[in-house]
């Protein structure tokens, strides 16, 4: 294990969560590769990464599901998606998702977190706009003539 703060993750994992125990150590390896100067943290019930002292604008989190683990990014919206793997949450949130049994592809990992450390100057700058595109372009998606409601 690559730090405490994983260590002290895995040990609140309930049974259910137990499965996602291989993934989140995976994905926790592939960001401390991407970027070592991250701080990391269990906040929110998740594995959280940030540039030190800027917990506001984390940069990616890993958490446990029922059905596998999850890699966030705060901007998401922000990151290119050359895999397509980005789904949406809140409006600049972006989430990855792994079934239990998925390989995490560690190189992709590492690519998508550097992409998200390079925008985070933009994003702390422009949070209020960047939110703002979001909303607007998830109404207009949601608003689209042949979208199922």
């Amino acid at each position: 294990m690559s730090s405490a703060a994983l260590a002290t993750y895995l040990d609140r994992l309930t049974s259910t969560d137990l499965d996602a125990t291989r993934n989140l150590t995976a994905l926790d390896a592939a960001i401390v590769a991407a970027e070592p100067s991250l701080a990391v943290a269990v906040k929110y019930r998740m594995l959280m990464y940030a540039v030190p002292g800027d917990w506001r604008h984390w940069v990616c989190a890993i958490s446990a599901n029922r059905g596998g683990t999850s890699l966030r990014f705060l901007y998401g919206v922000l990151l290119d998606d050359p895999l397509g793997v980005l789904r949406s949450g809140s409006s600049t949130l972006k989430t990855w998702d792994f079934a239990h049994d998925d390989e995490i592809p560690a190189d992709d990992v590492g690519r998508y977190v550097r992409d998200a450390l390079d925008r985070l100057a933009y994003f702390k700058a422009n949070a209020k706009q960047v939110a703002a595109d979001a909303k607007s372009a998830l109404a207009e998606a949601r608003a689209a003539p042949g979208r199922e409601r």
